[in-house]
């Protein structure tokens, strides 16, 4: 794998950490702001529909900017938007923060997506986006429970100026070490556009909504569920996130390797067990090692799904990917968005913590019925494609003249 795989994987890392760091240090926050929990909680949803928004926007914006020179303008703004979160005099200007350091992620992924699979073999595709998205992977492994533990001892300020240090490093290795791939000859907006046009490309996008989604229905509210259900410590949950990012290293390594062989049966295989998982949740969240064992393979099988459904997207986005790429990130935001409210709608509803295990198995379930259906549809086209090419094969060959 090329070096400049690890300068994409830095980045990542620096955005997986300000993502979902915040989310241990509500309390602080909104204790130097003076403002409640559910207000800090803006912090969090701010973010998301920054990704949602600004992936496509950015992408859009970059199109006529070498890809090397976009990924370092989109560490330049993630890095301005976590030292503005980092030095925010008032809770307001941190929400703005939140959003310019946002509005880099979904386009990083998408391009770097782009660049990861340029700079290796085609058979090789899908582990280069794996290995980039190992960053993001690790970071809730070391990054998210190293910034919580700066935030609570040192001061939450602290933890976002180390960040936005990471994102530095992560702007220096780019420019060192990724090397300027030319453009696409003739490929305009219109031409990512005509991306969204592909069954294929907004199949591969509902399955990211609906896979994921089935993930974070259970994780968002893992906190009061291992607390109040599983009965373990409150400082316990720390090391259970750590278990779950664990988890999410191995399976999107996995993801990455067996894509490159079987693509669609490594879909099928990870979202039917993801399904399978979340369903037993409701189970074996009554019991504390059955439940951290769970945790470790919701993380694994979600992020199996990743290096293939973003390999999907780019193998169908003939020619201009990248756009679609981007908003492939987006959507992967938009499932956390949609779950985590259907999640509370159920805990809501009187169903208990559990609850919502049962959305994110009936989410898994119907992103698998989305695989088969789009495999279907590819052996469908596969035919018809083949016959087309048949019959436009003698017009190209000479014609034999007689005297």
């Amino acid at each position: 794998m090329p070096l400049a795989l690890l300068a994409l994987a830095i980045g990542a890392f620096g955005i997986g950490t300000t993502e979902f760091v915040i989310m241990g240090l509500l309390p602080e926050v909104a204790g130097d702001f003076g403002v409640s929990i559910p207000t800090a909680g803006l912090l969090v949803t701010g973010y998301a529909l920054g990704v949602v928004i600004g992936a496509p926007l950015m992408t859009v914006l970059g199109t006529r900017i070498p890809r090397k020179r976009m990924l370092m303008l989109l560490m330049g703004l993630f890095i301005a938007g976590n030292l503005l979160s980092a030095l925010a005099p008032a809770f307001a200007i941190m929400v703005i923060g939140r959003v310019i350091a946002s509005l880099a992620h979904g386009a990083f992924f998408g391009i770097g997506s782009v660049v990861a699979a340029e700079l290796v073999a085609p058979q090789k595709k899908a582990g280069a986006i794996a290995m980039m998205f190992t960053g993001l992977t690790v970071a809730n492994v070391i990054g998210v429970p190293l910034g919580t533990l700066i935030g609570q001892h040192v001061g939450w300020r602290v933890t976002f100026a180390v960040v936005a240090g990471l994102g530095v490093i992560g702007l220096a290795g780019i420019a060192k070490l990724v090397p300027e791939l030319p453009r696409p000859e003739g490929v305009h907006l219109r031409h990512e556009l005509a991306a969204f046009k592909n069954a294929q490309v907004l199949l591969a996008m509902a399955m990211t909504v609906l896979g994921f989604g089935g993930v974070f229905a259970a994780v968002t509210y893992i906190a009061p569920m291992m607390t109040h259900v599983a009965g373990f410590a409150d400082g316990s949950v720390t090391w259970l996130l750590v278990l779950f990012g664990l988890g999410m290293v191995g399976g999107n390594l996995v993801g990455g390797r067996f894509a490159d062989r079987a693509l669609m049966p490594m879909l099928y295989i990870s979202l039917g067990a993801l399904a399978v998982v979340l369903a037993l949740f409701t189970l074996t969240a009554h019991n504390k090692i059955a439940a951290a064992v769970t945790i470790a393979l919701i993380g694994a099988l979600g992020f199996a799904t990743v290096p293939p459904l973003q390999k999907r997207v780019l193998d169908h986005a003939h020619g201009a990917p990248t756009l679609a790429s981007a908003v492939n990130i987006g959507a992967f935001n938009l499932g956390n968005a949609l779950s985590a409210w259907l999640g509370g709608l159920v805990i809501s509803a009187g169903l208990g913590y559990t609850a919502p295990n049962w959305v994110g198995a009936a989410l898994a379930a119907a992103a698998l019925v989305l695989a088969v259906l789009s495999a279907a549809l590819e052996r469908r086209e596969a035919p018809q494609g083949a016959t087309a090419a048949a019959s436009a094969a003698p017009a190209d060959r000479p014609t034999a003249v007689h005297h």
